[in-house]
C-alpha cells in the first residue's frame, strides 16, 4: 500500500493552515535546535586544539562557559519545540476527530446499520490518535534533519573533501535504504488497525448488553471470545512490530558502518599530518550528528508506517457517502402537514422492504400504522426523516394543495418538522435543559417548565435539586421508564413539529404510567398530524385512519369506523382477538 502523498498534503494543508503561526514557531525552533548541533562540535574542537597548543586556562574556561550555554539552550529549544509540536499535534487531529465525526453523522442509516459503534469509535479515535505526533511533525523534522545533514556535509567539505565525500555518499546510501524499507509494516499496521476496531466493536456490544449477557449465562462464551478478538490484534500487532524492528536493525548496521569509516578516514587523515586531535574528534562527533538525523529520519518512517495505515482507514471512511443529497431550498408551512407516499418502493441490500406504497393522509389527521415484526412499520417512519432513501416513488409532505417531495427540502428543515417518540429514549449525560432542548439555547426556561407542568412532571422537576441545571446519568438511568417516556414527549413539545410519530411508544410501561401517556399523547396530537406505530389496541382508538401492513405491502388502508365494522377486515378481526395475539397471524 502506497501512502496517499497528495491526500495527506492536502489533509496537513487543510489542518495545519489554521495553525500556521505555530507552525512557522514550531519549525524555527527544530531549525535552532539543527544550528545549535552544528555550533557545539566546533566549541569543543576549540577547546581541544587550544588545550593541546598552549598552557594558558584563559581560553578554557570560556570556550567551557559558552559550550555549557549552548548546550543549556540547546535543552530549553528542545523542550519548547517538543512543546509546541503536541500542541500543534492535538489541535489539528482533534479538529480532523470532529471532523470525521461529523461525517458519520451525515451518513444515511444503511451505513451505520453495518458498522458497530465500537468500529466507528476506533476509527474515529484511533486511528486519528495514531496520525497526532507524524501529522504535526514529519515534514518539518524530515526537513530540518536533512538540512542537519546538508550543513555537517558542507563544514566536513570545509575542512576535508575526502572526508565529506565519503560520509556523503555514506548518508546517500543510507537514506535511499531506508526509503525502501518505509512500506514493509504498512499492510500490518492496517490489519491490526482493523483488529483492534473488531475489539472495540465487540466490547461496546456486549457492555451494551450486559443485563441480557448474564441473565442469560452467556458470561464465559463473550469472555472466550474477548479472548479471541484479542488473541487477533495481538497477533497482528506483534506482525507489524516485527517487520518494524526491520529498520531498527537496519539502523544499528548503519552506526556501525559509519562510526568504523569515520575512525579510519580520521585516523588516516592524523597521521598524514591533514588533521589536529580537534579536528579528529570534531569529524567524529559530527559522525555521530549525522547519525541522530538518520535515526529521526527512521524514527518518522516508523511512524509513517503506522499512520499511513491510519490515513488509509480515515480515506476509506471519507470515501463513504451518503445517499442522501442535502440539497432543498423549499420550506415548510407551520400547523399541521399532510403526508403522501407516492407508489413507494424501498430496498436494503437489494431485498424489496416495502413494495407499492400508496398513502395519503390530510393535516390533522391520525393515522393507525399495524402489522407485525418485520412488515416495514418502521421503514416508513424513518423514510419520513430521510434517514433512509426511496428506491423508488416519493414522498411528500405540506399542505393541501402545496404538498411537496421532501427531498426537496433541508434536511435540517425537514426534521424540525417532523417529531418522533420511541420506545427506546436516549437520554444524555447532560443537564434536563440540555436534555430536553437537544443544547438548542434559544428555548427559554419558561417554555420547558410550562411544558413539563402540562405533561404531569411537576412533581418530579420540583424534586430535582438543582432544577433544570440537574444533570441526568446516560441513557436515564436514574429515571423510571415512564418518565423518560414523559421527557421524550417533551422534547417533541417544545420542537413543535407539525407531523408527529408515535413508535410503540408505551409498549412497554405499565397501565396506571400507560395513562399518562395517553394524556401527553391527546395533548401532543391536538393541531397536529400523527402517525401511530400500535403495539396496543388503546393506542389507535384516535386514530382516523388504519393501516395495516405484511411483508412490506398494504394489506388494507381505509378510516377507522370502516375497517373496524367490516367483519372481514384484518383490523375487525385485530379488534376481536387483541392485537398482540393476532398480529401475529396478519398475513397469514
Amino acid at each position: 500500500m502506497e501512502l496517499p502523498i497528495r491526500r495527506y498534503g492536502d489533509l496537513m494543508f487543510e489542518y495545519l493552515y489554521p495553525l500556521r503561526r505555530k507552525v512557522y514557531l514550531l519549525a524555527g525552533l527544530i531549525f535552532a535546535t539543527l544550528a545549535l548541533q552544528l555550533i557545539n562540535p566546533q566549541i569543543i574542537r576549540s577547546f581541544i586544539d587550544t588545550a593541546v597548543a598552549t598552557t594558558d586556562t584563559q581560553p578554557l574556561i570560556w570556550a567551557g562557559v559558552v559550550f555549557l550555554a549552548t548546550s543549556l539552550l540547546l535543552q530549553l529549544v528542545g523542550v519548547a519545540a517538543t512543546y509546541v509540536g503536541e500542541d500543534v499535534g492535538w489541535q489539528s487531529t482533534n479538529q480532523l476527530r470532529a471532523d470525521l465525526a461529523r461525517h458519520c453523522l451525515h451518513l444515511d442509516m444503511s451505513f451505520h446499520n453495518e458498522h458497530t459503534p465500537g468500529e466507528m469509535i476506533e476509527r474515529i479515535d484511533g486511528d486519528v490518535a495514531n496520525i497526532a505526533i507524524f501529522f504535526a511533525q514529519f515534514v518539518i523534522r524530515i526537513v530540518g534533519n536533512l538540512l542537519l545533514i546538508a550543513g555537517v556535509l558542507i563544514v566536513l567539505l570545509w575542512e576535508d573533501w575526502r572526508i565529506s565525500l565519503a560520509l556523503g555518499l555514506f548518508t546517500a546510501v543510507s537514506l535511499y535504504g531506508l526509503s525502501k524499507l518505509r512500506q514493509v509494516a504498512v499492510p500490518a499496521w492496517k490489519a491490526a488497525r482493523e483488529a483492534n476496531a473488531d475489539l472495540m466493536g465487540f466490547i461496546e456490544e456486549q457492555l451494551g448488553g450486559t443485563e441480557d449477557v448474564r441473565a442469560s449465562g452467556a458470561v464465559p462464551y463473550v469472555m472466550r471470545r474477548l479472548v479471541e478478538f484479542s488473541r487477533v490484534r495481538m497477533a497482528k500487532e506483534i506482525e507489524g512490530a516485527d517487520k518494524s524492528i526491520l529498520i531498527i536493525i537496519s539502523w544499528i548496521g548503519l552506526f556501525t558502518l559509519g562510526q568504523l569509516i569515520a575512525i579510519l578516514t580520521g585516523y588516516y587523515l592524523f597521521r598524514a599530518g591533514v588533521l589536529t586531535v580537534g579536528t579528529v574528534y570534531l569529524v567524529l562527533s559530527y559522525t555521530s550528528a549525522i547519525f541522530r538525523p538518520l535515526r529521526e529520519i527512521s524514527n518518522q518512517i516508523e511512524n509513517m508506517q503506522q499512520a499511513a495505515a491510519g490515513i488509509d482507514r480515515v480515506e476509506q471512511l471519507y470515501r463513504e457517502t451518503s445517499r442522501i443529497v442535502n440539497s432543498g431550498q423549499n420550506c415548510l408551512p407551520d400547523g399541521p402537514l399532510g403526508v403522501a407516499f407516492e407508489r413507494v418502493n424501498f430496498a436494503y441490500h437489494d431485498e424489496l422492504i416495502l413494495r407499492d406504497i400508496n398513502l395519503r393522509l390530510e393535516p390533522g389527521e391520525v393515522l393507525g400504522l399495524l402489522g407485525r415484526t418485520g412488515s416495514g412499520k418502521t421503514t416508513i417512519t424513518r423514510l419520513l426523516f430521510r434517514l433512509y432513501e426511496v428506491t423508488d416513488g416519493a414522498v411528500c409532505l405540506g399542505e393541501n394543495g402545496r404538498i411537496q417531495n421532501i427531498q426537496t427540502l433541508p434536511l435540517a428543515h425537514l426534521r424540525q418538522k417532523v417529531g418522533m417518540v420511541t420506545q427506546e429514549v436516549q437520554l444524555f449525560r447532560a443537564s434536563v435543559r440540555n436534555n430536553l432542548t437537544f443544547f438548542n439555547p434559544n428555548i427559554p426556561d419558561g417554555r420547558i417548565l410550562t411544558v413539563l407542568e402540562e405533561l404531569g412532571l411537576g412533581n418530579w422537576f420540583a424534586a430535582l435539586p438543582y432544577g433544570l441545571d440537574t444533570e441526568l446519568q446516560s441513557e436515564g438511568a436514574s429515571l423510571s421508564a415512564g418518565e423518560a417516556q414523559l421527557l421524550a414527549f417533551t422534547r417533541v413539545f417544545l420542537q413543535d413539529p407539525g407531523l408527529v410519530i408515535l413508535d410503540e411508544a408505551s409498549s412497554r410501561l405499565d397501565p396506571a404510567t400507560e395513562q399518562l401517556i395517553e394524556r401527553a399523547v391527546d395533548k401532543l396530537l391536538q393541531n397536529r398530524t400523527g402517525i401511530i406505530v400500535a403495539h396496543r389496541l388503546t393506542t389507535v382508538h384516535r386514530a382516523d385512519k388504519i393501516m395495516v401492513l405484511a411483508n412490506g405491502r398494504i394489506l388494507e388502508h381505509d378510516t377507522y369506523d370502516a375497517l373496524a365494522n367490516d367483519p372481514a377486515s384484518h383490523f375487525a378481526e385485530l379488534l376481536r382477538t387483541g392485537l398482540e395475539v393476532a398480529s401475529l397471524q396478519v398475513g397469514k
